[in-house]
């Protein structure tokens, strides 16, 4: 299994440091709003990169971190006149709503900052202890120059980087590029007592503590999106391998960003979608299935029009489902010898897939696995084929959509199940009966309800209208 590791730059063969688990942490979202389109994007992918090292039998320990204490969240705070705990309580819980929409798997942890203080500080005392931090005034530095290898990750230079570029000016800092650990508290603010005095973290920090914490010193996989680099990233590296001693993470993973109709995202631009308005739109399955569409390294580009599109294209999927568990449900047989020969052909498809995600996770190319599969069921099995090679060739179907978390059988929560089927045992009566009238009326009523029906030598097969 290759990955792209973006600290050395190069696909690496994948080697757990211990054999069948794997300890990966993935940065969250903070807090004081609902999730966006971007922050969905890492949502779908570490969770389809989880899942597919579940289904190569490895054991995951995932650690996702929810940020509950920012200036945005006391910013909001503020403006409401309520706690910041009840700001970030409140997006928590709707991130986790979006995130299960998603189909996305719960994490094995989900840590707050705000639970993780007295490790925070514990480490944040350690770098004072070995000279890799200083505090000024109730504000706590990283000396980035008392690290050798700052910059490794985003492939900066410390140099450049001191002359200014992108560096804000603080006088308290001994060198540009230094960073806050910790800030002393400000009016309105929530803060917590240290040996420093009263105060909150440095953004940086809390996932240095909290990987440490649930995942070890030295960890498998670190993700993110890519804006997370620099410097959340680079800062992560420095802090922890300056204070553990040993390297941080062995592999690290970004996913690109998300364009708006070919413009990054940015509400200054007025382009700023929430997940929450994308998917009253478009179903969350959608969603998804259009962030696996594309490489998780390269940009992609959201639109109406693409998202319709793929919509369309999931629904080719979910219709071979559907064609498949309908001939499983009303027919019978064991195999023939050439549906024997066919669903052996079929294995090729999961190769198909498995190769294209051992080649650092090509989700798009593992994707076009999955239609093959549909167009290899679609001409080869037949409502007079057997019951057995129905159900093997659904069952190779929904294995591979798990592995990328497609539920192509998931019920659609469109109508009244129990009234459309109680309506087509009626109409079946009634052309038993011949009475041709009713039965037209009632596949006239059905089609006000949105559902389309057909008639098979197995019976009455329906759908909802697209």
């Amino acid at each position: 299994m290759k990955i792209y590791n973006t600290l050395t730059r190069t696909k690496e063969e994948f080697v757990p440091m211990e054999a069948g688990k794997i300890k990966m942490y993935v940065c969250g979202p903070t807090v004081y709003d609902y999730i966006h389109i971007g922050n969905a994007r890492p949502y779908v992918i570490f969770d389809t990169i989880r899942r597919y090292f579940e289904y190569k039998g490895y054991s995951v320990n995932y650690v996702q971190n929810f940020t509950d204490v920012d200036d945005k969240i006391i910013k909001r705070a503020n403006e409401e006149g309520v706690e910041s705990t009840v700001i970030s309580e409140r997006y928590i819980k709707e991130a986790l709503k979006d995130a299960a929409g998603l189909n996305v798997e719960p994490a094995t942890k989900n840590p707050k900052v705000t639970e993780e203080m007295d490790h925070i500080i514990e480490m944040v005392q350690t770098l004072i202890d070995k000279g890799h931090a200083y505090e000024v005034d109730g504000t706590v530095f990283f000396d980035t120059k008392s690290f050798d290898g700052y910059g490794k990750l985003s492939g900066k230079n410390i140099d450049d980087l001191m002359a200014g570029a992108r560096i804000d000016v603080d006088d308290n800092k001994k060198n540009p590029t230094d960073f806050v650990l910790w800030k002393p508290k400000k009016e309105g603010e929530p803060a917590w007592q240290s040996p420093w005095g009263e105060g909150r973290p440095g953004w940086h920090i809390e996932c240095s503590v909290m990987a440490k914490r649930y995942l070890g010193d030295t960890i498998d996989i670190h993700a993110g999106g890519e804006d997370l680099i620099f410097p959340h990233h680079e800062n992560e590296i420095a802090q922890s391998e300056a204070a553990n001693g040993v390297p941080f993470a062995r592999y690290w993973m970004h996913n690109g960003f998300i364009n708006i109709d070919n413009i990054k995202m940015s509400k200054s631009k007025g382009n700023f979608f929430t997940l929450r308005e994308i998917a009253a739109e478009f179903p969350y399955d959608v969603v998804r299935f259009f962030i696996l569409s594309g490489h998780y390294r390269s940009p992609i580009n959201f639109s109406r029009e693409l998202m319709t599109a793929a919509g369309t294209s999931l629904d080719r999927i979910k219709n071979c489902a559907k064609s498949l568990d309908f001939i499983v449900k009303n027919t019978q047989g064991e195999m023939t010898a050439e549906e024997k020969e066919l669903s052996a052909q079929a294995d090729a498809f999961r190769v198909q897939l498995e190769t294209a995600m051992e080649d650092d996770f090509n989700t798009a190319d593992a994707v076009t696995a999955i239609f093959d599969l549909v167009s290899f069921a679609n001409k080869n099995v037949k409502e007079t084929s057997s019951k057995a090679f129905a159900e093997d060739i659904l069952n190779k179907l929904l294995t591979l959509c798990n592995i990328l978390g497609i539920k192509p059988l998931e019920a659609e929560e469109k109508g009244d199940t129990a009234k459309i089927e109680e309506l087509i045992a009626k109409r079946t009566e009634a052309k038993k009966a011949k009475d041709f009238a009713t039965a037209d009326a009632i596949r006239a009523e059905l089609l006000e309800m949105g559902v389309v029906i057909e008639d098979t030598r197995a019976g009455v097969r329906w759908s909802y209208a697209k």
